[in-house]
């Protein structure tokens, strides 16, 4: 029988591109968590292979609905789970603050729920990864590098959120010995990074303006943040990676690892990395109030040294590749007449 992985939020930036690196790196079966409703934009490239079941299926059903997954996990039973779905933007869990620690942090207790009850009825024990959030340490000291004994720091509802998801893995992982493991990804990007995160909506703005539909002016919000940045296709390199020594015993039970780059920028350095590979040289930047946060992580330096230790890996892809990439993905969509939202 074959080796299958379920990815949820496979519509996502991370999750289709989790099922490009299976498919081309691995022979498993991949099975997609989606809602029916959900946009396609992201997986119209897989649209051919999941018609004809060439590895790759679609399961419907809802982190918020118990009994869809249960539905799942009872027929289908994957040897990996890949946890990547949530509400993802910290900006607007300010304003819907219940639906994103009911989806992140309900909804992941529901999918380690059924596995706690398949594995005490059937002994079903696949590995699972259970994505969190560089966001969980919240406001850093400058000068200050995080690691994953940092204390955590909630400064949004999404925050709040992923360190309930957070400890969730933990304690699934110690108190019934699921095989767990927990990343903590720093800020990731690159093709398909949707369109509310910073540099993706520079870019964004900036390809709109060289299609002639935006005036040449960038509209950002906070610009005094500095974070590392790193190509979200070097991350999922270390999901897999990880996922592998979790299932040979060699990773404990909920032990969570931070995953960043190793590129510190200014945001305004970014915009004129981004401005850089324009086309246009008239382009202005204009602070737009209702873009900011009410508390922002302004401040994220990491440490990698403990998920080095346990896997081979450290990213690969430089940083101004993966943002002339996010780039040219914006100018793409536009070319063929998906004109994105002005947010």
């Amino acid at each position: 029988m074959k080796t299958t992985a379920l990815i949820t939020g496979f519509t996502g930036q991370v999750g289709s591109q989790m099922a490009d690196f299976l498919l081309a790196n691995t022979d498993w079966e991949i099975i997609g968590l989606m809602r029916w409703q959900e946009s396609m934009d992201n997986i119209y490239h897989l649209s051919d292979r999941i018609n004809k079941k060439d590895r790759i299926s679609i399961f419907y059903g809802d982190l918020n609905d118990y009994s869809s997954l249960q539905k799942l996990f009872e027929s289908k039973k994957p040897d990996f789970i890949f946890h990547l779905a949530a509400q993802s933007f910290p900006k607007t869990s300010f304003e819907i603050p219940l639906e994103t620690l009911q989806t992140n942090i309900i909804g992941t207790a529901n999918i380690l729920e059924n596995i706690r009850i398949l594995k005490q009825k059937e002994g079903y024990s696949p590995v699972v990864h259970v994505c969190s959030s560089s966001e969980v340490y919240g406001r850093a000291k400058v000068g200050i590098k995080l690691n994953e004994e940092t204390p955590f720091h909630g400064a949004s509802p999404y925050s709040i959120s992923k360190i309930g998801t957070d400890y969730l893995g933990r304690f699934y992982g110690e108190a019934y010995g699921i095989r767990t493991f927990v990343t903590r990804m720093g800020t990731h990007s690159g093709p398909r990074r949707s369109d509310v995160f910073f540099e993706s909506t520079v870019a964004k703005q900036i390809a709109l303006i060289e299609a002639g539909y935006q005036e040449p002016i960038i509209k950002v919000g906070n610009l005094e943040s500095t974070r590392t940045f790193q190509d979200c296709r070097d991350a999922i390199r270390a999901y897999y990676l990880l996922a592998l020594e979790c299932q040979k015993g060699k990773i404990p039970n909920g032990e969570a690892f931070n995953i960043a780059g190793e590129e510190a920028f200014k945001l305004p350095e970014v915009i004129e990395i981004l401005l850089g590979f324009s086309t246009r040289k008239d382009i202005q930047v204009q602070t737009d109030s209702e873009r900011f946060r009410p508390i922002d992580a302004d401040y994220q330096m990491f440490d990698n040294t403990k998920i080095k230790s346990f896997i081979d890996w450290k990213p690969e892809i430089p940083a101004r590749k993966m943002f002339e990439d996010l780039l040219n993905h914006w100018r793409e969509e536009i070319s063929r007449g998906r004109i994105p939202l002005n947010r």
